[in-house]
């Protein structure tokens, strides 16, 4: 399957919104990643892949930042997940700083195995890994330390992974995020649900590429005494990735219309606080968000949260999806 250019959902969409709007789209032709939307009052907007022309540029960059966006969050009393950031050796020597992988192993060794390893700049739950042994653990920060300079370790959080999108002081949509996963028929090897799964996601648009490949779902299945071989009864769900991104071959659950008024007022000031007006606030849920808030801890804060995987998980979610850019057009004016 061809495998679309990113930021390609908004181009669609922005190219059958804009003149519904008043507005002319010019897309650079080669690459098709930026683009300008020219409105009737002379106003001229921009975008990069996912990243439209809403958010103030410092703030932007803090928020992809996740450490440091992490310690604004704190400081202003938001519950975070506990953890620290380390760096390459090539970056403690630029800085100066001990903080290397040997300091990050010292670390998790003292809060305790297991632990969450991601890069600080990353995206899509690319590089996140639960790792369990010494072993895990240098593999996983030697990956990171190989594209990122910086790499957080950080305690696991249980919960339910939700996604908030705010637009100026409103919440336009909530899904919940459930990682790769298959269910057991009593007759197909996991290998076999896997490639069933990917072939669903063909069937329907969704262009996500299961990696069966991956390290972290072989790692998963060996705790649990499995391999790709293993056939699992009727009915019984099996996690593959701890992480829930979308992209990674997670499942969405729209729940826009149940979230709780207390969890609607978080995610609008943290993205207000953030000094934002357009984010994806993810939260991690201990129970269900259509309950008042009590114990949830905030992953982090996407000022550009990119939504092909979403879209293409049903005709609602289109349509979600489609007025939210509407509303992000009429925001750009």
């Amino acid at each position: 399957m061809k495998k679309k250019k990113p930021g390609s959902l908004l181009l669609d969409i922005f190219r059958k919104l804009a003149p519904q709007v008043g507005a002319k789209i010019l897309i650079e032709p080669e690459w098709q990643v930026v683009g300008q939307v020219a409105f009737r009052n002379k106003r001229k907007r921009y975008f990069r892949g996912t990243t439209v022309d809403l958010n103030p540029v410092g703030a932007s960059d803090i928020a992809k930042d996740k450490n440091y966006a992490e310690f604004f969050m704190r400081a202003m009393g938001y519950p975070t997940v506990p953890g620290r950031p380390f760096y390459s050796a090539a970056h403690c020597r630029a800085i100066g700083s001990r903080q290397n992988i040997e300091a990050a192993y010292r670390y998790a060794r003292k809060i305790g195995f297991p632990v969450v390893v991601k890069p600080n700049s990353g995206t899509q739950g690319i590089g996140v890994a639960k790792v369990h042994t010494r072993r895990e653990f240098y593999r996983a920060m030697r990956w990171i330390f190989a594209r990122d300079r910086v790499a957080l370790v950080q305690t696991p959080v249980s919960g339910k992974d939700y996604r908030i999108v705010v637009l100026d002081c409103k919440v336009i949509s909530a899904y919940e995020r459930i990682p790769l996963n298959v269910v057991g028929n009593g007759r197909s090897t996991i290998r076999q649900l896997l490639r069933k799964k990917q072939e669903q996601f063909i069937s329907t648009g969704r262009d996500t590429m299961i990696r069966a490949e991956d390290s972290r779902i072989k790692l998963n299945l060996k705790r649990r005494g499995l391999n790709f071989r293993s056939v699992l009864p009727r009915g019984e769900k099996l996690l593959l990735l701890d992480n829930a991104n979308l992209s990674t071959g997670g499942d969405a659950r729209d729940v826009t219309g149940q979230i709780h008024s207390g969890f609607r007022k978080v995610a609008i000031r943290l993205t207000r606080d953030m000094g934002l007006r357009f984010c994806g606030v993810d939260l991690m849920v201990a129970g269900d968000i259509s309950r008042k808030p009590e114990r949830y801890w905030v992953l982090e804060v996407n000022a550009a949260p990119g939504l092909d995987h979403y879209v293409k998980t049903g005709r609602a979610q289109e349509n979600i999806v489609e007025n939210m850019y509407r509303q992000v057009l009429l925001a750009l004016r």
